[in-house]
């Protein structure tokens, strides 16, 4: 089965550039044919496609937008025979509707063993506003239809002005994962997670939360508290509170910092774990020794915060500290995030369960994020913390 890639973006936002690095640095083992469009030739270097044994099919149908009409399906279907790919970058003009490219290669698919295996816009963030003002109809349909966003010139556009890149497109598409960090700090392997895998983060988060408030109840005669669920993870002896180190391992080689914070009083019990505590975050009506379940839909609500700036560690802690034992952001049962330290090349990466911080030192994200699970959460307060008034 070959996979299908589609860079779409205005002409100069850097889709060569990202496609070099994942033919470099992600799928070099892989037979790939590159198609483009004759208009994204400027900028490539040929001397480059030869070395890397790329075969470029030029496709002479003129602009992508207007003549995608049969011609391109046959093109397309004519490089598959040929070169039977493991994989197809499709590299359209900078004004063509992305919608128009996909519709093509669902079309080619439905005859022929091929899937559309991702859809990518590269935006140049300091452009963002006035193409969208001046060029709407092809802009915003490269944005709507993008299942992953990479803004392009974040490394010298000053954070306020990428703020308002990501604003305007939240506006357009809320699901697409947006990278901002700039692409120079990411490996092309990491490139190629985020386009092929959707990020799940909060999704994994709330399952947690809720698998852990249903077996809270059935336990509750015993101590209140779900033993078993903090003692999963094997390599965690060291702290002996079952924390979920796992979950970040496939992002980073570099785990040798793990730091764990217990508040004083949580002596009570082995699992380092304030059972009292813990009980008002699984039922904010007061009903704790109660034998029914609550649906975990109306107890919790999950708030995240995407493109998160650099924090030095202190005021990090601070944040961390309230987060894991205080309630003034609401009653936290979780919480997770990766947030640059300002050294760079360094992220804080940090895990909260109530009265438990795990915080350690990784490599670049592809954007700074938060995503912070429990009851009543007092968001504008969140949004405070992280850097948003």
């Amino acid at each position: 089965m070959t996979k299908i890639d589609i860079v779409s973006g205005f002409l100069g936002a850097g889709k060569t550039t990202f496609i070099k690095k994942l033919l470099e640095e992600a799928i070099a083992g892989e037979q790939v044919v590159l198609i483009e469009n004759e208009f994204g030739q400027i900028g490539i270097d040929g001397g480059f496609l030869k070395d890397a044994g790329i075969e470029i099919r030029e496709m002479n149908s003129g602009c992508i937008c207007c003549s995608l009409v049969g011609d391109f399906g046959k093109s397309l279907e004519e490089v598959l025979t040929r070169y039977q790919p493991d994989r197809v970058i499709i590299e359209p003009s900078g004004v063509g509707k992305l919608s128009d490219v996909m519709k093509a290669v669902i079309d080619v698919a439905a005859e022929t063993e091929v899937t559309l295996n991702s859809a990518v816009t590269i935006v140049d963030a300091s452009k963002c506003r006035m193409y969208m003002k001046n060029f709407g109809e092809f802009f915003n349909n490269q944005i709507e239809n993008a299942g992953t966003i990479v803004l392009s010139r974040t490394d010298i556009l000053d954070a306020g002005k990428v703020q308002q890149a990501v604003e305007l497109i939240r506006q357009h598409n809320q699901a697409a994962a947006i990278v901002t960090t700039p692409c120079a700090q990411l490996t092309g392997a990491q490139l190629l997670e985020i386009i092929e895998k959707p990020d799940t983060m909060a999704e994994d988060l709330m399952k947690e939360a809720r698998e852990h408030h249903h077996h809270h109840h059935d336990h509750d005669e015993e101590c209140g508290h779900d033993h078993e669920h903090h003692h999963h993870h094997d390599h965690d002896e060291e702290c002996g509170c079952g924390h979920d180190h796992e979950h970040h391992h496939h992002h980073h080689e570099d785990e040798d910092e793990h730091e764990h914070h217990h508040h004083d009083h949580d002596e009570e019990c082995g699992c380092g774990h304030d059972h009292e505590h813990h009980h008002h975050h699984h039922h904010h009506d007061g009903e704790c020794g109660c034998d029914h379940d609550h649906d975990a839909d109306e107890v919790f609500e999950s708030w995240g915060l995407e493109n998160v700036g650099a924090m030095d560690r202190e005021a990090l802690d601070k944040i961390l500290d309230e987060l894991a034992g205080g309630s003034a952001y609401g009653d936290v049962i979780r919480a997770k995030g990766m947030i640059p330290s300002g050294t760079e090349g360094q992220w804080y990466y940090f895990d909260i369960v109530p009265d438990e911080i795990e915080v350690r030192i990784g490599t670049p994200d592809y954007t700074g994020k938060v995503c912070v699970i429990g009851a009543e959460l007092k968001e504008e307060e969140l949004s405070r913390a992280f850097g948003r008034s």
